[in-house]
């Protein structure tokens, strides 16, 4: 455990706000090389990213990926204690990143130390993918190097994506999936006028208040075994220049639909449209897919997780596809089975994001064993 935990405080200490990578990817290149791991480095625009291989292309491959790079800190007068200078208190390390996941990527690399030096000629081959383009546009990131490997009809059989997808306790949770994340940018054209002359003017709110309401109550669906239903939710809602006395001219809204398999993109689209054009609301409405949903069904790989974390902390996770997007979204399409498997998420993206200094260890032998079930 005491590597593990050296080797997180060592990368928490490296700012790596999104894209920045801080010298995060060379600290694991290095150790990775040192083990007999070749080296692709492939950066894309500001975006750092690496591929690494160990082994026989012709036997199964089972990658680890991650991410590098980390949330901005917010208000640092909140934290306890500098988000950059990595602090144990009360059994759990401080810093940003400390959960998401500079844990994760430690406890990758220690695994894969100790799984070599057991296994020098372990059968198939071990590989990294890492990106510093997770917590941002995730566009020169994972989806470029899939890009890259796809072309070269690059083969990942199994994946194991570090995000921390435990929710109280460590290995409580296993994401076999997630699902897809489609956003709309709303614009809503009325006509401005003086408040006491309505019938001059056309209230872009009283026009779309009727649509808003059938959208945020509509049924879409019962989800599936695996998925949660389909919801559609407001993140942004603004309208009006300030004055009490104006009808405003136009209203802006975002929302996002968290979506199921058993809808479609396209299905999803003309039923936001339907009911803009039912209540004769008159927008423009432009959409932003960040991913589709992906699904690895219990099998090979999430047995040998679930396995992997009974071995070592004697409970079996749950597996789930709840929470946000994940850069597994990227990876599945190559055909891949892909699962996340990591330290407890209770305070990512949050003032004094931590972990408990136990888990990191154990994230790295739970790792340990996968790697012994699968290539050892």
């Amino acid at each position: 455990m005491a590597d593990t935990l050296a080797l997180t405080q060592e990368l928490v200490r490296r700012p790596s706000v999104s894209p920045e990578d801080g010298g995060c990817q060379e600290l694991m290149i290095e150790r990775l090389v040192a083990r007999g791991f070749s080296i692709e480095r492939l950066p894309f625009g500001s975006v750092l990213n690496f591929w690494a291989v160990r082994g026989t292309a012709d036997a199964p491959t089972l990658c680890f990926a991650g991410h590098t790079d980390v949330v901005p800190t917010g208000p640092v007068e909140d934290w306890h204690s500098d988000p950059f200078v990595p602090t144990i208190r009360d059994g759990a390390l401080y810093g940003r990143g400390a959960a998401d996941m500079k844990s994760g990527l430690a406890a990758m690399i220690t695994a894969t130390e100790a799984f070599v030096d057991s296994h020098p000629r372990h059968r198939g081959r071990i590989a990294y993918l890492i990106t510093s383009d997770e917590e941002g546009p995730s566009v020169d990131g994972t989806r470029r190097v899939v890009e890259h490997l796809k072309a070269r009809r690059e083969r990942i059989d199994w994946c194991l994506v570090g995000e921390p997808s435990s929710e109280q306790e460590f290995g409580d949770t296993l994401k076999i999936g997630r699902r897809g994340s489609l956003s709309g940018r709303l614009a809503v054209h009325g006509v401005q006028g003086h408040i006491a002359y309505p019938h001059l003017a056309e209230n872009p709110v009283h026009r779309l208040a009727p649509a808003l309401a059938e959208l945020c109550a509509r049924h879409w669906d019962d989800g599936t075994e695996h998925f949660e239903p389909t919801s559609f939710q407001i993140s942004n809602l603004n309208a009006g220049t300030g004055a009490p006395n104006m009808i405003p001219g136009e209203l802006k809204a975002r929302f996002n639909l968290r979506w199921s398999p058993v809808q479609t993109l396209e299905g999803l689209q003309r039923a936001v449209a339907e009911i803009l054009d039912r209540h004769r609301v008159r927008y423009t409405l432009d959409w932003f897919v960040s991913g589709l949903p992906f699904l690895t069904p219990p099998g090979e790989l999430s047995e040998a997780v679930a396995a992997a974390v009974a071995d070592v902390v004697h409970r079996r996770p749950k597996l789930s596809t709840g929470g946000g997007t994940s850069d597994g979204r990227f990876i599945a399409p190559l055909g891949a089975q892909v699962v996340e498997l990591g330290v407890v998420n209770r305070t990512i993206h949050m003032v004094n994001e931590h972990v408990r200094v136990e888990d990191i260890g154990t994230l790295s032998d739970t790792y340990g064993r996968v790697l012994e079930r699968l290539l050892g």
